[in-house]
C-alpha cells in the first residue's frame, strides 16, 4: 500500500543516484523521473478514485502525465473499461508496464505530446501534478478545457502548485481535500495536502479550440 492507495508500486527511494543513471542514458539536463515517485495530486486522485469507482466503472479513461502509472492502474482496477495511460518520458512506459503487471492491471500506453491534438475520444480525462512549471501549465488548462466542453468527464488532482490556476476562475470543483505522505525528496515538507477536482465544461464563451 502506498499511503492509503491500495497498490504495489515499484518506486525509487532517492532522486540523485536516479537522474545520474537516466542522464547516462538520455544525456545532459534529463528529464525529472516523475515515473520512479508517487507524487501528492496522483496520491491524493488515486484515493478519490478508489473511493469512488463509479466515476470510471464501465468508462474509457485517459491519464495524462500519466507518470509510473499509479492513478491510470487505479482506474483499471476500479472497472475501467479500457484506460489508456499517456506520457513522454520513454522511461514511464516501462514504469507502467512492472507497476501494472505488479497489480494485474490492464493500461494501455501512449507515447507522445497528447497536447499537440485535440483531446482524446473518451469518457474521463485524469490529470494529477501537471501544474508544476508555467510553460506545460499555460497549454493544460485550455486542453482540458476543450475535453471538458466536449463531454468529457476531466479530474485533476493537485498540492496546489504554483502554476495551478484559480479554482473559481478556471471552472475547478472540489470533490475532495486529502493529506497524502509523499515517498520522494523533491517535495519540500513530509504530509502534503492535495486537492481533487472535477473541471466544469466552460461557458460557450470561453470554451477554448481544440489545438
Amino acid at each position: 500500500m502506498v499511503d492509503g492507495v491500495d497498490l504495489r508500486l515499484h518506486l525509487a527511494d532517492e532522486v540523485e543516484p536516479l537522474w545520474h543513471a537516466t542522464e547516462a542514458v538520455l544525456g545532459p539536463n534529463p528529464p525529472i523521473p516523475f515515473w520512479a515517485f508517487a507524487w501528492a495530486g496522483g496520491l491524493a486522485l488515486g484515493r478519490y478514485l478508489q473511493a469512488n469507482p463509479g466515476e470510471v466503472r464501465g468508462k474509457r479513461v485517459l491519464d495524462f502525465g500519466t507518470g509510473g502509472g499509479l492513478v491510470a492502474i487505479v482506474a483499471s482496477l476500479a472497472g475501467a473499461e479500457h484506460v489508456a495511460a499517456a506520457d513522454i518520458d520513454p522511461f514511464a512506459e516501462a514504469a507502467v508496464a512492472m507497476n501494472g503487471r505488479a497489480n494485474g492491471a490492464r493500461v494501455a500506453f501512449v507515447r507522445r505530446d497528447l497536447l499537440d491534438e485535440p483531446p482524446p475520444d473518451v469518457d474521463v480525462l485524469l490529470a494529477a501534478d501537471t501544474w508544476y512549471e508555467g510553460p506545460l501549465a499555460e497549454l493544460v488548462l485550455p486542453w482540458l478545457q476543450a475535453a471538458a466542453a466536449r463531454g468529457t468527464r476531466v479530474l485533476v488532482g493537485d498540492p496546489g502548485r504554483k502554476y495551478l490556476p484559480d479554482a473559481d476562475s478556471a471552472g475547478l470543483e472540489v470533490l475532495q481535500l486529502d493529506e497524502v505522505h509523499t515517498t520522494t525528496t523533491l517535495e519540500d515538507r513530509e504530509l502534503v495536502a492535495a486537492t481533487v477536482y472535477a473541471l466544469a465544461p466552460p461557458s460557450p464563451r470561453t470554451t477554448p479550440s481544440p489545438r
